[in-house]
Parts: structure tokens; sequence; C-alpha cells
């Protein structure tokens, strides 16, 4: 009887014992498991910050308490149109992710000379992948009539399987890694004419401007008839590319009037932007509309532009329902 107390004892000894070896086998190859890369994956997330920009540089930079994430896009040119590019992660374009060991501010970044502390504790340096930045206008709406403004541009930038080197012989990967938008102001088109209405003698064309832009209607000679139209009833017509063309002109310099009515525009003041009138649609938008009553010895012909919308590339914007081009006055 004794004698079988001791077996059961060293068996259970024995049992106890092999019990442990295998708990720590396990949890052996548990921790080699996931000291492989694959299963613990470090997450990169600043979905909620807004990107800023260094102004003395090319760094756009996104900042979380002891985090950055940094694009540093010398290389890259954001347009000020709707549009879409693709480029690559380079020496150009660099993307990198840093931890520091306490709060990072805009001084930690963007200063040529960085500030002692915080401390660069670790750092991911992407060496691979596509920038996509997708460029979209900011407008504004005025609720009275409808017209548009443009205020500023939205480049949102994303990355494209991205590898990130993590600097421990490790990588990252992003099928998918979105930065965010970052969002340049614009100042909105000046638009301030004074709405008394120019007409070349030849060509008939319309020209109303200001020391810094003009605006030009390649106007249909049915439109300007010295004959008072009917209340209520004004003469219309459609902008098109051929007839009635509405071209919007901003220059870098002084524009007067001996820059109209020549066979071709002079090269200076040099133009920076053009707009172009979408082409009309009946009874919905880009309609012109010339009222003319009896003024003194001649005539005042009022034209309006409704639901215009002017066009540069693949940016818009609307003039409004009822754009009050101005008022030209003729004689017999």
């Amino acid at each position: 009887m004794y004698l079988e107390q001791i077996k059961n004892s060293i068996f259970v000894t024995n049992t106890i014992k092999m019990k442990r070896v295998l708990s720590l086998l396990v949890f052996s190859m548990f921790l080699n498991g996931c000291d492989d890369g694959d299963l613990i994956q470090e997450d990169i997330n600043f979905e909620d910050v807004t990107a800023q920009k260094c102004s003395t540089n090319n760094i756009i930079y996104k900042l979380k308490d002891s985090e950055a994430l940094i694009f540093e896009a010398t290389g890259v040119t954001f347009p000020t149109e709707t549009t879409s590019q693709e480029l690559n992660i380079s020496s150009a374009n660099r993307v990198i992710y840093r931890f520091y060991n306490g709060t990072v501010s805009a001084s930690t970044i963007c200063e040529s000379i960085p500030p002692a502390t915080p401390i660069v504790t670790g750092q991911w340096t992407a060496t691979g992948g596509k920038i996509v930045i997708n460029t979209t206008a900011v407008k504004t709406t005025d609720e009275k009539d409808n017209s548009t403004k443009i205020t500023g541009y939205k480049h949102n930038i994303t990355f494209k399987n991205i590898t990130f080197d993590k600097g421990n012989g490790k990588e990252q990967i992003y099928e998918t890694f979105a930065f965010g938008d970052y969002i340049i102001s614009a100042t909105p088109l000046p638009f301030s004419f004074n709405k008394t209405l120019e007409q070349c003698p030849s060509s008939k064309q319309l020209y109303d401007y200001n020391s810094s832009e003009a605006l030009i209607l390649d106007v249909d000679s049915a439109l300007i008839v010295n004959e008072a139209t009917p209340l209520n009833a004004p003469r219309t017509g459609l902008i098109s590319d051929t007839k009635n063309k509405l071209t919007y002109r901003l220059f870098s310099g002084l524009v007067t009037d001996a820059y109209f009515c020549n066979t071709t525009f002079p090269a200076t003041p040099v133009v920076t932007e053009e707009w172009i009138a979408v082409a009309g649609i009946a009874n919905t938008s880009g309609i012109i509309e010339v009222t003319t009553t009896v003024f003194g010895n001649g005539f005042k012909h009022t034209v309006v532009l409704k639901k215009v919308k002017m066009k540069k590339g693949n940016s818009d914007f609307i003039l409004g329902d009822n754009y009050i081009y101005g008022e030209l006055l003729t004689t017999n």
C-alpha cells in the first residue's frame, strides 16, 4: 500500500513537470510566431489630424502627441485647378513616420535647426510606393443669387502600396494609406467691373475692364439693335464657342483701352488666367438677355448673363442666376 502511494506521487509529480515544460514550449512558440513581423502590426493612424505645411520649405506634416507623419513634397507641384496626378515615392518625395520621447510641435519639423527636445526615438522611412494627389476646387456659394467663388484648392493625398523600412530589418506595407487633405487658399477673382460696356467698331465685340481684368463678349450682332425691346421681352441668345463667346481674363499688369479692338490681342499685359464660358442650353443655362430702351438721342442696351458657368481646365464657377454684365450706349 505504501509502495503504491509512492508510485502515484512520482507519477503526479512527473505529470506536473511535463505540463510545465509543455506550457513553456507553447509560450516560446507563441513568442517566436509573434516576432516574425506578420502577426503583430504596428499601425500608423493620423486620420483625424489636420495636415499643415512649413512656411519655409516643402514639408507637409501631421502631428499627434509624440508622433509625426512627414511628407517632403519637393518634387510636387500643387495645381490651382481640378486634376489628378500620380508620383513615385523618391528622394524628392519622401514619406517618413517618426516617434519622439515627448510632445512634438511645428518647430520640431520645420526649423532648419530643430530644438534639442523632443528627441527622435524611432523612424520608419518609405522606400517605395505611389503618391496619388486628387485636386478639387473649394467653393463658396452666395445663396442670394447662386453664384459661386473658388476660395481654395483641396489636394487629397493617398499613398498606394507604400513600403516602410522600420529600421530593424523589417518592413510594413500598406496597400492604401490615406494621408488626408492639404488645402491651399486662393484669392477669388476680383470681378470688380464698373458695368459700363464698350463696343469695338468693326468686330462689334463688347468688353468691360478695370486695371487688371477684362470680361469680353463676342456678341451676336442680332442682340444689339437700335430698337427698343417690348416690355418683358428681351432679345436672347445662348453662349457658345463661335457665337456669343464670353471670356474672362486676369492680367499680370495694367490693362488699358488700347488692348481691345485689335486684329490680335497684344502680348502685354500678360494674361495669367483665362476662363471661358460653357456653351448654353436653351431655357436652362448660359443665356444672354439684352433689353433695349430709348436713352436721350440714342439707346441703352442692358446685358444680363443668366446661369453662366465659367471654366478653366477642369475647374469652374458660376456667375449666378442673373449677372448684370453692363450697359452699352449707342446712337443712330
